[in-house]
């Protein structure tokens, strides 16, 4: 069974950054090849507007076949809340929970993100 990735907006972005390039080109490669199936919900959408051109087109040329939007729920935005209430995460924006929340209720295979402050955090 082909393996579902979560990709929070960081991962596109990390194509073009020289810290991730490596890794966020393997990945993709996996799911240019139909490998992994990349997850990802509105918000990473949402996110990628303010994005540069390179990256937007990074996204929008990924193979369909490979891509998975999935909708951004009640269920989502309650365990986000939890996450934040509950001190599950340490300082991080609700987008961040949101992104951690969509990947937990959609029980995706793993979740991916990249971070300056923490480097590469696959869950």
């Amino acid at each position: 069974m082909k393996q579902r990735f979560y990709l929070d907006t960081s991962v596109f972005g990390g194509v073009f950054d020289r810290e991730f390039d490596e890794f966020s080109l393997q990945l993709f490669e996996r799911i240019k090849l139909g490998k992994i199936t990349c997850m990802y919900s509105e918000l990473v959408e949402t996110e990628l507007v303010k994005a540069p051109k390179r990256v937007r087109n990074y996204f929008t040329d990924l193979p369909k076949q490979s891509m998975e939007k999935v909708d951004i729920t009640n269920d989502v935005l309650s365990l986000a809340t939890k996450y934040i209430d509950e001190g599950v995460v340490g300082e991080t924006s609700f987008d961040d929970c949101i992104h951690i929340a969509t990947a937990t209720i959609y029980r995706v295979d793993i979740l991916v993100s990249w971070s300056r402050n923490f480097g590469i955090s696959i869950l």
